[in-house]
């Protein structure tokens, strides 16, 4: 198996960090636009899209600031995906930076997805 790529994309988002948070880190949060359904066990997570599952390990998180997950079908390599929220000091502008790794031929095909959820996430909010 090739080495995947790390990749970071930053998505302008008008929305509080307080309530984005809740958003990216909580289970009913997840499930309104990153997955059907998320289920969660202490630090495993459990994805479930179109009846097909997977399963992340939490690895960190910082309240109202960030989460980071490990998929555990990708164990052996040190690859995983996170999602900041990050507050520019000056004009207080909020954006979501994702941070994730794919295969070189998967990389477009995988920011696509990531915009498409970003994009389900603006619409939850109402800030499409």
């Amino acid at each position: 198996m090739e080495d995947k790529i790390k990749y970071e994309l930053e998505f302008p988002i008008q929305a509080s960090p307080q309530l984005l948070y809740q958003y990216i880190s909580t289970p009913s949060g997840l499930s309104e636009w990153y997955a059907e359904n998320v289920n969660s066990r202490g630090e495993l997570f459990k994805f479930i899209w179109d009846g097909a599952e997977e399963q992340a390990k939490l690895l960190s998180k910082k309240s109202g600031e960030r989460i980071k997950f490990k998929w555990l079908d990708d164990e052996d390599s040190a690859t995983y995906f996170e999602i900041r929220i990050q507050v520019d000091e000056i004009t207080k502008d909020v954006s979501i930076m994702i941070t994730d790794f794919a295969e070189e031929d998967e990389i477009e095909e995988s920011k696509m997805l990531w915009e498409n959820q970003i994009s389900d996430l603006k619409q939850v909010l109402g800030s499409a």
